[in-house]
Order: structure tokens, then C-alpha cells, then sequence
């Protein structure tokens, strides 16, 4: 299961108490303090782990407690350290402090890693000649896991517009495909090999007239291009459903302008899908007409058109 967005709450180690202890044998008439300090209580870490897609793993487990650092020990023994909690998440996740909505870190890179919740420091033993003192309590925040895909290409379109065959006609991706709207429910990364390298390539849930405001779940989708270099813009030329190409293409533009004026800009090809139906050639010639815009005609079902398409998105990256 797919989930891009999780609760937390973190509590990092105590901080071990320092010892109150005193040296003595038969030559030594006063005491000498030797009370060692305690240990440092452990950090929780969030770290970014490529091997993982998901925030699933958050779903049903909300809480986590770091290790308390241990107490101090006579003859100036020091408590040992408390061992840091590292919880991973996907490469991608960006780390929110719920109560002040602060951004901590964005993990967009593998090996990145943020201190969500540092450890509270031990405390001090009497050797340092003072009363021995308890250590601090450690961090406790509750935070958001917030995950937006990392991928080259974003292929964005209205449902039913074929995103889920073209994204595994060129790639590695097998999502669910079925010929009514809304199958694919959550985004699909896909691997495009070339002969001169490769490119990473996610399939966006269909896009709808007020999807940056919410609808159909429009915005918890329309986060995930963020991310991305190139927008594929995939059009339903042949009108099916009784759907006109140009209203289509105008409709998820100005959906992009109302989410994100940055995300808007983002480069675009423009691409005709299935042109090996009725009407779909009419279509595409009224549709350049009207937007004088360059069209890369395909048929992601026949595999027609896409070594030419694949072509142009490396060399648009």
C-alpha cells in the first residue's frame, strides 16, 4: 500500500543520573568524590533509505522512544550513552514539526539524515566536586512525515487518458489498467532505460476540474510533480467519453497555475494518445489549430510513436 503522509511522535533518551559516591579506604579519613557522570540519552534520527517507497511502515505504529543513557557509577565510572534510534523513510520525505509547522529537513537525497528529537545530556557526578545532579529530560515533538516522489518525468493527464499503459509501455512499471477512470489511485514510479542512460519516470493519479483545491484528491496528488524535471502532458485525443482534447489540455493547466505557479512552469511536451482510434487524427489537427502548440502522436496501447517520444523527453532533460 502507497501511503505519502504520516503522524509521529518522538521521545529521545533521558540523560543518566550522575553518581554520589565517595572514596574511601583505611588511609583516607575524609572521603574523596568520585561519583562518575551518566550517560547522554539517545537522539531519534530520520534518515533517507532508497530502498524504501513508502510510508507504510507509519501506519500503524505512531510512537517511538529512544533508550535513556545509563547512570554513573563510583570510582568515576561513566553511565554509557544511550544508542541512537534511527527510523528510516523514502528518499524524498520531508520532515515537518507539527506544532510550529517548521520544515527540520528534506530528505531529498539517500543517506541524508535529520536529529528529530536530541537526547537529554547525563548528568554530573560528584567528582567534579559539586552534588551530583540528575540528567536532562530528552526531546518529545510529535512531527509530520510528508513524502513527494523523486522522479525525472511526471506523466499528467485526465483519468482515463492511458498514463497507466504508456508508463508501462516504456518502462519497467506494471500498474493496474482497466478502461474506466480513477485506476490508478496512487502515483507509480517506473525505470526507462536508453542507450544513453536512464530516466525515472512517475505516473501521476488522474487529474480533474478542481483537483489543486482537492477534488478527487487533485492536491494529494498534484504534490508528487514537485519534484519532477518535465511534465508529460497526456491528452485523450480520440475525445472518448465525449471529452474535447482542447478543454482537457486548458482545464489541467490552469489546475497546475492554481496549485503551484512553479510547478506551472515546469517544461511541458504535449502528447496525443490514441491515435489509433476514429476522430483522433481530426482532433489533433483542430487541436494544433487552436494552441499552435508541438504535438508528439502516439498510441501507447499499440506501442506506436514511442521511441520518438522517448527521444525527445532525454533530450529535453
Amino acid at each position: 500500500m502507497f501511503i505519502d503522509h504520516a503522524e509521529i511522535h518522538l521521545k529521545a533518551g533521558d540523560g543518566g543520573k550522575g553518581c554520589q559516591s565517595f572514596y574511601r579506604d583505611k588511609y583516607t579519613r575524609r572521603g574523596i568524590p568520585d561519583g562518575g557522570d551518566g550517560g547522554k540519552g539517545a537522539d531519534i534520527v530520520i534518515r533517507a533509505d532508497k530502498n524504501l517507497y513508502t510510508l507504510y511502515d507509519f501506519k500503524f505504529r505512531h510512537e517511538f522512544r529512544a533508550p535513556s543513557g545509563s547512570h554513573g557509577s563510583s570510582k568515576g565510572k561513566k553511565g554509557k550513552a544511550g544508542e541512537d534510534l534511527i527510523i528510516r523513510v523514502p528518499v524524498g520525505t520531508v520532515v515537518i514539526d507539527k506544532e510550529t509547522g517548521l520544515r527540520l529537513r528534506d530528505l531529498n537525497e539517500d543517506g541524508l539524515s535529520v536529529i528529530a528529537a536530541k537526547g537529554g545530556k547525563g548528568g554530573l557526578g560528584n567528582r567534579h566536586k559539586c552534588p551530583a545532579t540528575a540528567g536532562e529530560a530528552g526531546e518529545e515533538r510529535s512531527v509530520i512525515l510528508d513524502l513527494k516522489l523523486i522522479a525525472d518525468v511526471g506523466i499528467i493527464g485526465f483519468p482515463n487518458a492511458g498514463k497507466s499503459t504508456l508508463i508501462s509501455a516504456v518502462s519497467n512499471a506494471h500498474p493496474k489498467i482497466a478502461s474506466y477512470p480513477f485506476t490508478t489511485k496512487t502515483p507509480v514510479l517506473g525505470v526507462v532505460e536508453t542507450e544513453e542512460g536512464s530516466f525515472v519516470i512517475a505516473d501521476i493519479p488522474g487529474l480533474i476540474e478542481g483537483s489543486s483545491q482537492g477534488k478527487g484528491l487533485g492536491d494529494k496528488f498534484l504534490r508528487h510533480v514537485e519534484r519532477t524535471r518535465l511534465l508529460v502532458h497526456l491528452i485523450d485525443m480520440a475525445g472518448q467519453d465525449a471529452r474535447d482534447p482542447v478543454y482537457d489540455y486548458k482545464v489541467i493547466n490552469q489546475e497546475l497555475k492554481l496549485y503551484s505557479r512553479e510547478v506551472a512552469r515546469k517544461p511541458q511536451l504535449i502528447v496525443a494518445n490514441k491515435m489509433d482510434l476514429e476522430s483522433a487524427q481530426a482532433n489533433l489537427d483542430r487541436f494544433r489549430r487552436i494552441t499552435k502548440k508541438k504535438v508528439y502522436p502516439i498510441s501507447a496501447l499499440q506501442k506506436q510513436g514511442l521511441e520518438e517520444l522517448i527521444e525527445a523527453i532525454r533530450r529535453k532533460l
